[in-house]
C-alpha cells in the first residue's frame, strides 16, 4: 500500500467544489480546506506507484485546480 498527500491550490472561492470532486475518487481518505499556502489537504491510499499516477493524473484535470504537490509517506 501506498499513502500519498496531495497539496492543492485552488482558483479563488472554488475550494469547496474542489473538495467535492476530490471526495469522489474512490482511494481518498481524507480531505480538509486549510489555510497557508494551499488550499486542500488530501490523503489517498492506493495499492501501488501505478495506481498513484492514475489518481494524480485523475486530480490535476479537476476543474479549478491551479496546482498541486503529492507527497509520498514510506
Amino acid at each position: 500500500m501506498v499513502t500519498a498527500y496531495v497539496l492543492v491550490v485552488t482558483e479563488v472561492g472554488k475550494e469547496f467544489e474542489v473538495i467535492k470532486k476530490l471526495k469522489s475518487i474512490k482511494s481518498v481518505e481524507e480531505v480538509s480546506a486549510v489555510y497557508g499556502e494551499y488550499d486542500i489537504f488530501a490523503k489517498f491510499v492506493v495499492s501501488d506507484l501505478k495506481e498513484l499516477d492514475s489518481v494524480v493524473t485523475e486530480i490535476r484535470k479537476i476543474q479549478n485546480i491551479i496546482r498541486t504537490i503529492t507527497l509520498i509517506s514510506s
